[in-house]
């Protein structure tokens, strides 16, 4: 399939509410839609970088950056007949795993849709609908998080993650806890602590979490600390920003660095990875889940797409719109389809594709390349 066209979108849609965590308190979301043409056909993708290089050392303007001038060159005009082919052409590009995927999970969906396939379908799944959960950041108190949990759960959400981080973190989950005895609850500490912490996670052990999302500070001591750690408690450790790669999980299962894996197909550089490393640790008997970056609905869209893959068992980070946006520029917009689920796609590819008007307001940067 020769690559006929690929336009690259610097987009920041604005926030329905502030998402608080650890990192920051979040108005807009920087994203990158990428929109990719090969034999007369067309489809979207979107690689959704934090705009501030907290949460890993990729951001948006360095992965816009990336992909004007030092990947989007070596393919257009290529013919690529693989995912694994155009990995190959940008491989000498270390690191910047959002730059990487913002092409790879376009050129997916391009292919999808070129023979005439699902993009759940054309990746291995066979899901028509995927179990997805709520999430909730840090509130301005503990009555008001407690209320949108009773929200959720009669939604039909089967699970809730919430933000932990200094400030927010024992007593929050003792009232919740409290609150809610039997419902499944995990917390996400986005990197925020240290192995001085371990007593502070010891102490969460008898609230019988689902998980600790990334407890530990994702540094050259990461996978080490988290096994370190994941000895000295029962919560099951899950890792986010310390599993980079699939490289990187493969250290961690040697290590016992967690018993859950978080993967989000951007930070892992596209979904190749993706599936791989759901693979993996499904033969290490380790569950998996697919996370957020509160992409659009176009990214949403292929997250769930994701998520059909055997072994992600755990209801994922894919929301409906409405949750983050009051506008979402995907259209069309992400719904559920029954209590705590997502349909997947009934067309080839996806069905979600940037509204004109919003992409024209919200647009920060554009280029685009033609063979």
């Amino acid at each position: 399939m020769k690559i006929q066209r690929i336009d690259i979108y610097w987009v920041k849609p604005p926030l329905a509410f502030v998402w608080k965590t650890s990192y920051a308190d979040q108005h807009v979301t920087d994203t990158i839609l990428v929109r990719m043409e090969g034999d007369d056909h067309y489809a979207w993708g979107e690689s959704c970088p934090p705009y501030i290089p907290g949460y890993s050392a990729d951001h948006t303007v360095a992965t816009f950056h990336t992909v004007r001038e030092h990947m989007a060159p070596c393919i257009i005009g290529q013919d690529i007949e693989s995912a694994e082919d155009l990995l190959d052409r940008i491989a000498f590009v270390k690191g910047n795993q959002f730059a990487r995927a913002a092409l790879e999970i376009a050129w997916w969906v391009l292919d999808a849709k070129r023979r005439g396939l699902p993009l759940h379908q054309a990746l291995g799944g066979t899901r028509d609908r995927v179990a997805v959960g709520a999430d909730f950041g840090v509130q301005d108190s503990v009555d008001i998080l407690l209320q949108k949990i009773q929200g959720a759960i009669d939604q039909g959400f089967p699970r809730i993650k919430l933000k932990f981080r200094p400030g927010w973190d024992l007593t929050m989950v003792e009232a919740v806890r409290s609150t809610f005895p039997r419902f499944t609850f995990h917390i996400d500490c986005n990197a925020a602590y240290t192995p001085a912490d371990t007593d502070l996670f010891r102490k969460l052990d008898r609230f019988h979490l689902a998980m600790i999302e990334q407890p530990l500070a994702d540094d050259g001591m990461s996978l080490i600390n988290h096994a370190d750690l994941q000895k000295r408690i029962e919560t099951p450790v899950c890792l986010d920003e310390s599993a980079l790669s699939l490289a990187h999980v493969q250290a961690a299962i040697r290590l016992g660095s967690c018993k859950v894996v978080n993967i989000k197909m951007a930070r892992v550089g596209g979904l190749t990875a993706s599936r791989n490393i759901q693979a993996l640790c499904a033969q290490h008997e380790i569950p998996c889940w697919v996370g957020g970056m509160l992409e659009s609905a176009i990214g949403g869209a292929i997250c769930a797409e994701l998520a059909t893959l055997p072994n992600f068992t755990y209801p994922g980070d894919i929301f409906p719109s409405s949750y983050f946006y009051t506008n979402d520029i995907g259209k069309p917009e992400i719904v559920l389809s029954g209590p705590g689920e997502v349909a997947t796609s009934r067309v080839p590819g996806i069905a979600q594709e940037p509204d004109a008007d919003l992409l024209k307001q919200w647009t920060a940067a554009h280029v685009s390349f033609q063979a």
